[in-house]
């Protein structure tokens, strides 16, 4: 589950940072409205003058309940709990290691 929601997480950011950096900034409308250059070319778009516009914040606003709504998620399964393991280290049975005992007839260096 944890998976799941982690990948549906990773593409909705990588879609809302694709359609933040389409969108153009509301300096751009002005220049539009006075066909600056084309003619008042925004008004035979594909959307139509103001359609792209609400049509790109509109999918943004959802992209971004999409991305708070698995965020908060994702923060509520990572809370751990007492009993698990906090680190991979600690899921290892560990084992006794037996040290070594020097023999008492050796002599003493000088």
């Amino acid at each position: 589950m944890h998976a799941l929601i982690l990948t549906i997480h990773i593409i909705v950011s990588l879609m809302l940072i694709g359609l933040v950096l389409i969108q153009h900034g509301k300096g751009a409308d002005a220049g539009a409205a006075f066909g600056g250059g084309g003619g008042g070319g925004a008004s035979g778009s594909l959307f139509g003058s103001r359609g792209s516009a609400s049509f790109l914040s509109r999918s943004s606003a959802i992209l971004a309940a999409i991305f708070f709504a698995t965020s908060l998620t994702l923060a509520y399964f990572s809370v751990e709990t007492p009993n698990k393991a906090k680190s991979v280290t600690e899921t290892v049975p560990t084992e006794q290691v037996q040290q070594e005992e020097t023999p008492a007839d050796l002599p003493e260096i000088p």
